[in-house]
């Protein structure tokens, strides 16, 4: 095909160039992120081909990064509700004191511990969700809130200092690795599949899109918002308190100071998933990738001489360009969701 053929207005000329334009969109739209973490690591290997493909590396990037998509996968769970939950942070932050507090100081067992913490978590999740459904706070002040006491409790707890013990070695080996393989990438995978499943084929998973798409329209068909948006906040609860159990038993040691830097890359991974998979909608894997995506990104700059300032920095404006994306993919969706009933319309 060439230019004179379009521009004489032969059909099928033009349709073939119109199909491959479509098919071209639609791939990079459907699998931006994945190309993109393609491209990045083959980009780092050829850079730097002594550090970064090795396996070392990438189960440093595995076992860190598997942590950071519990968190976008909570945030991912409220975000689809049309919500967002700024305490996630300041949440894994007290859950993974309290993983390793409870076993030093109270001696607890480490699975009565852990469930304490879930336990916790969970109650987070239903204050947030409550302020927001019962007491009609917006959910970025309530939820704030709620992320600056967590933050009171945990400094509180500490007293400022490192939650220090010993620690059993089955606690220990939750963070682990099993043939090679990081378990905290392993439980991701498991956790990703689950809720897989229950945004793509039961009535919860389209409830909470609903909600987050069309609030009125939710209403008109009897989804109550009270009831599914509380079940966000408890399933974002969730996640976050099995992520802090696992943080504590990476870490090692419980202090107050960690936890608020997993907010920023979350929302991020969370919105720039939106992107992809599912151009406009929250989903799992597009969460999932956009989180490795960041991961492999900062590893590499880092790799290649960037200063320790350039994560802050490049997840900064990775949020800004995914709010954009993500706000345009939407609107993408929506206009395609309307075209073939305004085109059903004109031909009656």
């Amino acid at each position: 095909m060439t230019d004179k053929d379009v521009l004489s207005g032969n059909p099928g000329a033009a349709g073939f160039g119109s199909n491959a334009r479509s098919w071209a969109l639609r791939l990079v739209s459907v699998h931006g992120l994945l190309i993109l973490l393609v491209v990045l690591v083959i980009g780092f290997s050829i850079l730097k081909p002594d550090t970064f493909p090795t396996a070392f590396n990438a189960r440093s990037i595995l076992s860190d990064k598997a942590i950071v998509a519990f968190v976008a996968l909570s945030e991912m769970i409220v975000i689809s509700a049309g919500h967002f939950d700024l305490s996630v942070g300041y949440g894994i932050g007290l859950a993974h004191i309290l993983s390793i507090g409870l076993q030093t100081r109270m001696h607890l067992s480490w699975p009565v511990a852990a469930l304490i913490v879930v336990g916790v978590s969970l109650l987070v999740g239903l204050v947030n969700g409550l302020l927001i459904t019962r007491g009609r706070i917006d959910s970025f002040i309530a939820t704030l809130g709620v992320g600056t006491v967590l933050y009171g409790i945990s400094s509180w707890y500490t007293n400022g200092a490192q939650v220090l013990g010993t620690l059993p070695k089955d606690f220990l080996a939750v963070a682990g690795t099993v043939g090679g393989i990081p378990l905290p990438a392993i439980y991701l995978v498991v956790v990703g599949l689950i809720l897989w499943l229950v945004f793509e084929y039961t009535p919860l998973g389209r409830y909470f899109y609903v909600l987050g798409s069309n609030l009125r329209a939710a209403e008109l068909v009897g989804i109550s918002e009270r009831r599914y948006v509380l079940l966000a906040f408890l399933g974002s609860g969730l996640l976050t308190g099995i992520a802090g159990v696992i943080l504590g038993s990476r870490l090692g040691v419980g202090q107050s100071s960690v936890g608020a830097e997993y907010l920023l890359p979350a929302f991020v991974a969370a919105l720039l998933g939106a992107t992809s998979v599912r151009p406009g909608r929250a989903n799992v894997w597009g969460t999932i990738l956009a989180v490795l995506v960041l991961g492999v990104a900062v590893a590499g700059l880092q790799q290649i001489g960037a200063q320790f300032y350039v994560e802050p920095l490049f997840d900064g404006t990775m949020l800004v360009v995914a709010v954009g994306l993500a706000a345009y993919a939407a609107r993408r969706r929506a206009r395609n969701s309307a075209r073939p009933a305004s085109t059903g319309k004109a031909k009656k």
